[in-house]
């Protein structure tokens, strides 16, 4: 594939001690190449909009996905806000690569235990869960699902390259 992306995820407990961590590559879906090379090469005036990162449940990503229609997977609401995606700021592009500028913090308050999947990040539409707009760029699972508890919070870091 030649744009790789990479998720670095760790889950803390309310103390603040790592439970577990985990780095996997994911899936840059159609939908997030096609915008990419859209916006780039044929564009003029534009902008991405805000850039929302939100946590899988089980299920695969397919390359076809996209937000209206991921029917292998569902998304997760680990907050008690309505606003269960994260906005997610990137440094400057090096190297033909760029990556988050701070780790996206979610911080969970749903009583548990939950099982997560993964993570997705969608390119414009809201941050509240199971929005159907905006563009989603990519999606990556863990090697196998993990489960969180009330007062965990996942710090999780993307870089991709092209």
């Amino acid at each position: 594939d030649l744009i790789v992306g990479r998720y670095t995820v760790e889950c803390r407990d309310a103390a603040g001690n790592l439970k577990w961590a985990e780095a996997f590559d994911n899936l840059v879906t159609t939908a997030g190449k096609n915008t990419m090379l859209d916006k780039y090469l044929a564009g003029s005036s534009w902008t991405t909009g805000t850039v929302y990162m939100g946590l899988k449940g089980t299920g695969t990503a397919a390359a076809g996905d996209t937000m209206s229609s991921h029917a292998g997977w569902s998304e997760l609401n680990i907050t008690s806000s309505s606003g269960a995606r994260q906005s997610v700021a990137f440094s400057a592009a090096s190297g033909g690569s760029k990556s988050t500028s701070s780790a996206v913090a979610f911080s969970v308050t749903t009583a548990g235990p939950t099982t997560v999947a993964g993570v997705f990040i969608v390119v414009g539409g809201a941050a509240t869960n199971a929005d159907t707009s905006g563009t989603l760029f990519s999606a990556g699972d863990f090697s196998s699902s993990r489960s969180v508890i009330s007062g965990d919070t996942l710090n999780v870091s993307y870089s991709v390259s092209v």
